[in-house]
């Protein structure tokens, strides 16, 4: 977990080191132990009035597809210098109207150990067709709980970044004039 100030400098750093031309805006930086997602808004496609939502919905996906092929090049180049810089995986994203696109985005494998009413949970979910697998059940499982617990995660969250900024100032902190590149 990265403190708040942290993920403002990687904000800033992407900020600051995107063509100005890539993104209308930057719209998102999220990052934790192995990703860093980036999501910058592109323009709307023009379309005459009176488009049918049909229309609407393949222009925008043409639309994404057209800025993620021609932006390729300078999206790689920037991913690699931050990918060497902050040493985890860059992987980008759009918003287009009100559709939001990721390109690429890492899928980690997380180690767990289930008691068997824990993995019944699991296979109730595999049998009824919600999930494929495990893997894919305790995803959604994370996802049903992300869904439904936002406002508890992020004071949790803020939390956890008031008990790190309380150890930075305990007896083993490291010197504050150390300059960090892991930021």
């Amino acid at each position: 977990m990265i403190t708040a100030e942290q993920r403002e400098k990687l904000r800033g750093w992407f900020a600051g080191r995107l063509p100005d031309d890539l993104f209308e805006s930057l719209a998102e930086v999220t990052v934790d132990r192995e990703e860093i997602t980036v999501i910058g808004r592109i323009p709307e496609p023009r379309l005459t009035e009176g488009a049918s939502d049909a229309e609407k919905e393949a222009a925008v996906q043409s639309r994404i597809q057209e800025f993620r092929e021609r932006t390729r090049e300078d999206r790689v180049a920037v991913a690699r210098e931050a990918e060497h810089r902050f040493r985890r995986k860059v992987s980008w994203g759009v918003e287009c109207g009100d559709e939001r696109a990721l390109f690429t985005h890492i899928a980690a494998p997380v180690m767990t150990r289930l008691r068997q009413p824990e993995r019944q949970v699991l296979d109730t979910l595999i049998a009824a067709g919600v999930a494929r697998s495990r893997s894919d059940a305790l995803a959604w499982c994370v996802r049903l709980v992300q869904r439904h617990t936002d406002d508890w995660l992020t004071e949790l969250r803020d939390s956890l970044e008031h008990v790190q900024r309380v150890r930075a100032k305990g007896p083993d902190a490291e010197p504050q004039d150390a300059p960090s590149d892991e930021e």
